[in-house]
């Protein structure tokens, strides 16, 4: 609750810049707990949801309860039971693990849903606290001041002249081309750019409506499932799921970056060409030509799939950074997302414990976002780390390891360990029992004291 004093933590000017998952996860777990006073920036003019399926692990779905969004979003989500890891060029089955009790055993499910539906009930949800304000069209030029009150200057589309905002603190969840990352290190460590991870991947992310899928029953079938597919093969893999009250099955790769490789500039995304598509997965079997074959003409889009090297820091005075632009990954464990609105909700938490008569004291503040590094940063270094190995386990080719992988898989699980480690017991386990609102809550004294 509320500390009852003139001089009240949560009357602190608390700015977010970005409205994805981590800027809308943190504006609302800042509210939540009574913060009374939220900015969040967005370079968009709108949020206009758009994307294909995303994954919410039950370590996410014990945040967004808490947030008070769940409901909305099982609505329409898809309560996983399975996953099918299958050979991608025979269609034949190297594992089945089952999932029936993930909600028994975590207290809260593993859900397959659209990326529009989290985004727009986290959006929703923010919509309902006072506390919070959007400025949209609105985009980040410059840091001028760190500590103890973060100076930033905006560039807004609707007047002509920058402006400034001074907030208590900032909290910047811009992605992995975040700008605040770049002032950041410039402040902290005098680092003029961050090192990109070139992880050789690529992604395309495709979505088939039921009337698309209605000629071939196989994939009707998979559409009415609660399993999600993995097809694997050499170098690349097709991931796949129903979304939207099983009317969508979502499908995203990940093969070779060519595309990027060879471009002179720095996109991250790209229109692709169907028939290039179906070259790359040509050895998969007849079941997936199906379904690629299926993605219109001129709709196919390719993603770089991107990573930073691990960052000296997150924190520098009053000023922290969440999600991708401190801890981008490889989608190979479908933690992104959940990573992020994780992010947002320790925050919360930890500046929540800031005494009252400190909370204009930068030194405070200053550690009390170390303590949130302190207690994200290894877990997501670890998440991080396991989605690369998972990606090159998923990816091998012909030789032993495979053959010790695919021997691997046919123990369906049961010696706990599964060598794709999004459905291996062991990770899931490790993952998904990990409360990261408790945890801060009981070793915040503890951290703070350290620093």
């Amino acid at each position: 609750m509320p500390h009852s004093t003139t001089a009240d933590v949560y009357d602190l000017r608390i700015v977010v810049i970005g409205a994805g998952m981590g800027g809308l996860g943190t504006a609302l777990a800042f509210a939540k707990k009574g913060f009374k006073n939220i900015s969040v920036y967005e370079t968009a003019s709108n949020l206009g949801f758009v994307g294909a399926g995303i994954q919410m692990p039950p370590n996410v779905m014990r945040v967004l309860h808490r947030l008070g969004v769940a409901p909305e979003i099982e609505a329409e989500a898809t309560d996983v039971q399975a996953t099918s890891i299958r050979q991608g060029s025979t269609n034949e089955e190297l594992a089945h693990v089952s999932m029936p009790d993930i909600r028994e055993k975590y207290g809260f499910p593993h859900l397959t849903g659209h990326r529009s539906n989290l985004a727009g009930s986290l959006y929703n949800g923010c919509l309902k606290e006072p506390a919070i304000k959007f400025h949209f069209g609105t985009s980040l030029v410059n840091i001028t001041c760190f500590a103890p009150k973060p100076t930033l200057i905006f560039r807004s589309r609707a007047q002509e002249e920058e402006f400034t905002v001074e907030c208590d603190i900032l909290l910047s969840a811009d992605g992995i081309k975040s700008l605040t990352r770049s002032h950041l290190l410039r402040a902290s460590h005098n680092l003029t750019q961050t090192e990109e991870e070139d992880t050789g991947q690529a992604a395309y992310r495709i979505m088939l409506t039921r009337e698309q899928l209605a000629p071939f029953p196989e994939l009707i079938k998979l559409l009415d499932s609660s399993t999600v597919v993995r097809w694997v093969g050499e170098r690349r893999h097709i991931i796949a799921y129903p979304v939207s009250n099983h009317n969508i099955y979502n499908i995203s790769t990940a093969h070779p970056d060519t595309n990027f490789a060879s471009a002179t500039s720095a996109t991250y995304t790209t229109k692709g060409s169907k028939s290039q598509m179906l070259s790359v997965f040509e050895t998969f079997c007849p079941l997936v030509q199906d379904m690629l074959n299926l993605v219109p003409d001129g709709e196919v889009c390719e993603w770089k799939l991107r990573i930073h090297k691990p960052l000296p820091t997150w924190v520098h005075g009053s000023v922290a950074l969440v999600g991708d632009a401190c801890h981008a990954t490889l989608p190979h464990l479908s933690q992104g997302a959940a990573m992020a609105i994780e992010d947002g909700a320790v925050l919360a938490e930890v500046v929540s414990e800031i005494p009252a008569e400190k909370i204009h004291d930068g030194e405070t503040i200053t550690k009390t976002l170390k303590v949130y590094e302190l207690l994200r940063k290894p877990h997501c270094t670890a998440l991080v780390d396991l989605a690369t190995h998972s990606g090159r386990v998923l990816h091998l080719g012909e030789g032993k390891a495979k053959e010790e992988r695919d021997k691997a898989f046919k123990e369906n699980g049961k010696s706990g360990s599964v060598p794709d480690k999004w459905a291996s017991p062991d990770v899931q386990k490790m993952i998904y029992a990990n409360d990261c609102v408790k945890e801060a809550r009981e070793r915040f004294g503890e951290l703070f004291a350290s620093l």
